[in-house]
C-alpha cells in the first residue's frame, strides 16, 4: 500500500506531470532539454526527476556530466496501467503543447553535454544564444 501512495504522490504536482508529457511525447532528454522547455531552474527540474524516479516512472543514464531520463520500460503493473490514461490526458493540454513546441525549438542547439567547456554557460550549463537564427 506504501508503494502504491508514493506512486500516486509522484503526480500530485503538475511540473512531475509536465515533465511525464514531455518525456512520453519524445523519449529520452537531457535534463538541459527539460529545463529549457519548461523554463524552470535546473535544481527544480532535477528534485521533480528524481522524485519520478524514486516512484518508479524513470531511468537515468548519466552522458558526461549531464543526466539524460526516459520512461522506465519495467513498470509495475500500476505504472502501465497509468502510462496509457496519462498519455492521453498529458499529451493534449495546452501547457504540453507549450512546451513540446519550447522543445522542438531547442533541439537545434547543442545539448549541454556537447558545450565546449572553455564557453561561459547559463544556468543549465548550455551557451546562450547558440543555435538561434
Amino acid at each position: 500500500m506504501k508503494n502504491i501512495a508514493l506512486l500516486f504522490q509522484s503526480l500530485d504536482d503538475q511540473t512531475r506531470l509536465r515533465l511525464l508529457a514531455l518525456l512520453l511525447h519524445a523519449g529520452e532528454l537531457c535534463v538541459c532539454d527539460l529545463v529549457a522547455a519548461l523554463r524552470l531552474p535546473q535544481s527544480t527540474v532535477s528534485r521533480q526527476l528524481a522524485i519520478l524516479k524514486n516512484a518508479g516512472w524513470l531511468k537515468g543514464r548519466r552522458v558526461g556530466a549531464w543526466n539524460h531520463y526516459s520512461i522506465d520500460v519495467s513498470l509495475g503493473p500500476v505504472q502501465q496501467f497509468l502510462l496509457p490514461v496519462l498519455r492521453n490526458f498529458l499529451l493534449v493540454t495546452e501547457t504540453a503543447r507549450e512546451d513540446q513546441l519550447r522543445l522542438r525549438e531547442r533541439k537545434g542547439d547543442a545539448c549541454c553535454g556537447e558545450v565546449v567547456a572553455s564557453k561561459k554557460t547559463d544556468n543549465a550549463g548550455c551557451v546562450p544564444g547558440e543555435g538561434e537564427a
